[in-house]
């Protein structure tokens, strides 16, 4: 009796793991192919596919923007959601919203363009459950570009938004 339900056990687990990794690859959109299978706030048990998508989503702490736009992109919004849901479950969390800019345009106008960027996300963190005490936001204009270079591909990863732990 014991052997068989030991046996079944086994199976049984296995077949989550699988699915999990299968999930894990396939729905994260992510491209991460590295899946957790045990959570300390489960206990030790594996992690649900929304846990997962979680963890996926807090991974994600930077978030560009288009030219001279100070709106994020609406495929930000369930990651966006993610931090915010997280703030609002770890009150004693804090973070920083740091707005940046490419170098077109003049310094003192990149600089409210980097805090318009910060404050845009800000409002949504709130509105989707963080508290604003929990929130810094900093601009940073184009003072600290991700890449330099003249090109649109250095100025595309120069607009953005990051999220830092503080």
């Amino acid at each position: 009796m014991f052997v068989s339900l030991l046996a079944f056990t086994a199976c049984s687990s296995t077949g989550d793991t699988d699915e999990g990794a299968d999930t894990a690859q396939n729905g994260s959109g992510s491209g991460s192919t590295n899946t957790a299978t045990s959570s300390p706030a489960s206990g030790g048990g594996q992690l649900t596919q929304e846990e997962i998508r979680a963890q996926s989503a807090l991974r994600q702490t930077v978030f560009y923007f288009e030219f001279d736009i100070a709106e994020f992109k609406p495929a930000d919004r369930d990651t966006l959601a993610y931090h915010a849901r997280d703030l609002a479950a770890n009150p004693n969390k804090r973070i920083r919203l740091e707005g940046h800019a490419d170098e077109r345009g003049t310094r003192e106008y990149n600089l409210a363009l980097g805090e318009r960027r910060a404050n845009g996300i800000l409002n949504y963190l709130i509105v989707n459950g963080a508290a604003r005490s929990q929130i810094e936001v900093v601009s940073y204009g184009e003072e600290r570009p991700a890449q330099s270079g003249q090109m649109e591909s250095a100025y595309s990863r120069n607009r953005r938004v990051e999220i830092v732990a503080r």
